[in-house]
């Protein structure tokens, strides 16, 4: 499209943009045309390569609004797309529509939900990564690599996790990752913390080892067309970044470069005026994407499902040799790296991000075994997270970890990622004060709380080798957001190889005396499951018998078994490395609310004391969370 019709194009969507914000009657009018000319040159000058019949085509490029409020600039650009029609464009913000107040997937041209700011430039990173990736194992043969364009803006450049994603970016040399700065200089309150500023960000760009490709007016169609033409054909080993200056609200002069407008529709007699200021508009105007070099040839023509090649068994394969004999004891998060080379022999989909701990959590042993999918993100937990949920949305599987305490750094980009409907493997290790000696910043102890609140991920916490290893092949099998909790200590096995597991289970551990009724439900998980079972050996010395679950399955639970063993008892112990808000404890006390189950005691042993350096056994005991804890409350009833 030549830059007279792209000139009418921009007013066309600028129109789309005010009278759907004013038609919603909320929305980010300002933000979105300040990007117009910068978007739609993108889409509809040959720069941008998306089959929008196919959004699913390996082949294509992605976009990622980042600034995920000028969401009504991304429908209108679709609008002129034909990818919606007119009707449709007048949903927007409406309930049930898929034209949401910030895109989510549910929008058949979105990738991922955005709009808590700073997100996107990592998941763009994922990406490049993945089509990288595809590229090198010829999964895709195309002449020209799929880019992947982040729109940003100038306000979430605050955010510390763009910054990692840059660097990051940087470390990896992904010259098929180009960013875009909305820089136009007014936020939700107020000017920038660089205003207009170019070279500020030029400089920091240039820093982070970025191409910083600088336009003075972004809302001038030549200064942009040159801009994209000199990033598409980059064939340096780094990314860029456009950086633009634009006017919030351009194109309508009450607004324009005027505080205090954001998120702010036109009411009807506004937006009669700025209709005006637009001038003769032909509203019959379309734009027409560039599809992606099918001459080259997609093998599939479509993404590649993640569990594609190769269902996951329940037993471990032995890829030809025989299994040693297991070890009397082994840490969960050891027996979790031994299952995840047996998963990446088996699925070649399988990719595991580090966050610089991979001797720690034992994912150094799939780096060895399979490099070229292993990705080190270092220390930065948010966009290890982001990064995660990119490679995902290229057909990928991944695995992340780090320890458990760090995890509640990522927590809003795990809250994004189940909006973004991302099948991520979360592992978080050294879990609770057993880890010992280094004290409580390393210590998790929020973990299952901030896990269970997701809507529908998984909470899955082993307590040996055994189950260690099949929990983690069972995270695999599930389609969603899995959290696997494993420790550091070295505990003895328990289970058989034989044994089976399953989300939503549980293990019971009766006494072996035989001659009276249980008196008394214990409950516990990972490393108080030991506890526990070293304190049932005690009480039977007493001839006081207790039945154990081992409660592996923290969400969801095995409602079914537990409110029949609860109401087999009269007394119940939940012990957990955990402090009790969000926890296993308040897990069973809702369930004995919601059953109105009757017992006479419930006592729940958890972390309530200030954890502090010291042996794993000292600080159990300091906790009241050890067997003899256990013990004494047993005594009691």
């Amino acid at each position: 499209m030549d830059e007279k019709n792209l000139g009418k194009l921009c007013q066309a969507i600028r129109y789309d943009i005010l009278t759907s914000t004013t038609e919603a009657e909320s929305g980010h009018p300002t933000s979105s045309l300040s990007a117009v000319e910068l978007l739609t040159t993108l889409f509809f000058a040959g720069f941008y390569h998306f089959d929008i019949n196919n959004p699913k085509n390996l082949g294509n490029d992605h976009l990622i609004f980042s600034k995920g409020h000028a969401s009504p600039l991304l429908y209108s650009l679709y609008h002129r797309a034909r990818g919606i029609d007119s009707k449709k464009l007048m949903t927007l913000r409406k309930f049930a529509s898929v034209l949401e107040g910030h895109p989510t997937p549910r929008f058949p041209y979105v990738d991922v939900a955005t709009g808590s700011l700073g997100q996107g430039l990592s998941i763009g990173v994922g990406m490049a990564l993945g089509i990288r990736l595809r590229m090198k194992n010829e999964e895709l043969k195309i002449k020209r690599s799929p880019k992947v364009w982040v729109l940003l803006g100038d306000s979430e450049m605050a955010e510390g996790q763009i910054w990692e994603a840059m660097e990051i970016a940087s470390f990896y040399k992904l010259n098929n990752l180009i960013g875009i700065i909305d820089v136009n200089r007014l936020g939700q309150n107020g000017q920038t913390m660089a205003g207009w500023d170019l070279q500020y960000y030029a400089k920091k760009a240039e820093a982070f080892g970025w191409e910083p490709i600088v336009v003075e007016d972004g809302n001038d169609i030549k200064q942009v067309f040159s801009a994209l033409n000199r990033a598409s054909g980059q064939t340096e080993k780094q990314p860029q970044m456009i950086i633009a200056k634009t006017i919030k609200g351009k194109g309508v002069s009450f607004i324009e470069n005027r505080d205090n407008w954001h998120g702010k529709p036109l009411n009807q007699e506004e937006l009669e005026k700025a209709l005006k200021e637009l001038g003769e508009l032909d509203l019959s105007l379309k734009g027409k994407i560039s599809l992606p070099d099918l001459e080259a040839g997609i093998e599939g023509g479509g993404l590649p499902a993640a569990r594609s090649r190769g269902v996951f068994s329940k037993r471990a394969p032995t890829g030809g040799n025989p299994r040693q004999a297991p070890p009397l004891e082994i840490a969960t998060r050891e027996a979790y790296g031994d299952a995840l080379v047996e998963l990446g022999e088996e699925n070649p989909n399988i990719v595991v991000l580090d966050g610089e701990i991979g001797n720690s959590t034992y994912q150094n042993k799939f780096a060895k075994k399979f490099p070229e999918r292993f990705f080190q993100m270092f220390i930065a937990e948010q966009n290890l997270t982001s990064v995660a949920v990119g490679l995902q949305k290229i057909g990928f599987l991944p695995f992340i970890s780090t320890f458990a305490a760090f995890l509640t750094r990522s927590f809003d980009q795990l809250r994004m990622a189940q909006y973004s409907r991302a099948d991520l493997k979360v592992v978080g290790s050294h879990a609770g004060v057993s880890i010992g000696q280094d004290g409580p910043s390393q210590m998790g102890l929020e973990d299952i709380t901030m896990m269970r609140s997701i809507l529908n991920s998984i909470v899955l916490y082993p307590a040996d080798g055994v189950s260690g290893r099949k929990l983690t092949r069972l995270i695999s099998n599930h389609q969603g957001l899995s959290y696997l909790r494993t420790a550091r200590l070295k505990t003895p096995i328990i289970y058989d190889e034989k044994e089976e597991f399953e989300i939503g289970g549980c293990k019971i551990h009766k006494s072996k005396l035989k001659n009276q009724k249980s008196e008394t439900l214990i409950i516990a998980a990972g490393i108080t499951l030991h506890e526990a079972l070293k304190a049932q050996k005690e009480l039977e010395k007493e001839n006081i018998e207790t039945t154990i679950v081992d409660l592996y399955s923290i969400k969801p639970i095995d409602e079914k078994t537990l409110v029949e063993l609860i109401k087999q008892t009269n007394n119940v112990v939940v012990v957990e490395d955990h402090y009790p808000y969000g926890g296993i404890g308040e897990v069973i006390s809702s369930l004995i609310s919601n059953f109105k189950l009757q017992i006479s005691n419930f006592v729940h042993l958890a972390v309530k004391k200030t954890p502090m350096s010291g042996s794993p056994e000292e600080l159990l005991h300091y906790e009241e969370i050890d067997s003899e804890a256990i013990i004494k409350a047993v005594r009691a009833f």
